[in-house]
């Protein structure tokens, strides 16, 4: 069985939690997921099964929309209202005004440094690590872009925006940045993924559906479907398993093959020496 679910994940399960369950399901060790949750969000969770796990990176890369909740004046180690007060101050008074031209001023790209409870890794160990032990690190910091961020609700102590953001942000970060430019501390209360490149939560079913097996898997070339997918024969099928490199007979890359089964077998870009020629960069199914 190849292919992906999406899954509305609830709160205090992990995305490895999921993935446990997924593969005694299908009794695989071949099931991975895309985009890590936290245990205290929920929403949009992609798993990929079989070869499926092949084609994680190129969701990773998608963008991810978010609704966060927001309190004002508290601040905590993790940045999210499970970690140890560090702040807390509630002689503020913020407008709705200035809190949605603060919002708007994150808009695009910006450098980011990410939270020290996180799994980068610095040195070649991860930074959640680093905090558990009292080590200090230089935190790390990384381009993200925002897409669109968007007030849903606001009062006194708290807020809720919407926001798309691009590979690599943490809303966490985010959240602590905006409170940085009201001048305030701020901390993430609650998280929901609502959508994930092409899934959403329309595409989720519910970890009770997921445990019981009431499921079905999402052909993997939907992650493609804004690619060039071409149809191949058995004999070029062949050469594409034993990763050959074949002649660039179109005008768009990267190339997804596909075989007469219409499974997706590989992944092709042209070739840097040769702009005739494309290569493979990932074959799902190679000898």
């Amino acid at each position: 069985m190849n292919g992906l679910l999406v899954i509305d994940k609830e709160k205090d399960f992990t995305s490895r939690d999921l993935v446990n369950i997924t593969e005694k399901i299908f009794d695989t060790r071949k099931v991975g997921h895309a985009g890590t949750l936290d245990p205290m969000a929920t929403g949009v969770l992609v798993l990929a099964v079989g070869t499926g796990v092949k084609v994680l990176e190129y969701l990773n890369d998608s963008t991810k929309e978010y609704i966060a909740t927001v309190k004002m004046g508290l601040l905590t180690d993790t940045l999210d209202v499970t970690g140890n007060i560090l702040e807390e101050n509630k002689d503020f008074n913020i407008t709705k005004e200035r809190l949605t031209e603060v919002l708007n001023s994150f808009l695009g790209k910006y450098e980011q440094v990410v939270p020290l409870y996180s799994s980068v890794k610095v040195s070649g160990e991860r930074l959640y690590k680093y905090a558990r032990k009292n080590k200090e690190v230089e935190l790390p910091k990384r381009e993200v872009e925002i897409f669109n961020i968007e007030l849903l609700d606001y009062n006194k102590d708290e807020f809720v925006f919407k926001t798309t953001v691009s590979k690599g942000t943490y809303i966490r970060s985010l959240i602590r940045d905006i409170g940085e430019s009201l001048g305030i501390c701020c901390t993430m209360k609650d998280l929901r993924r609502t959508r994930q490149g092409d899934f959403s939560l329309e595409d989720a079913i519910s970890v009770e559906n997921l445990r019981n097996n009431r499921i079905k898997l999402i052909p993997i070339e939907k992650v493609f479907k804004d690619m060039l997918i071409v149809d191949v024969d058995d004999y070029i099928e062949n050469k594409i398993n034993h990763g050959a490199i074949l002649r660039n007979l179109y005008d768009r890359s990267p190339i997804v093959y596909r075989n007469k089964n219409h499974e997706i077998i590989a992944i092709y870009e042209v070739y840097a020496k040769d702009n005739t020629k494309v290569k493979p960069v990932k074959v799902f199914y190679g000898k």
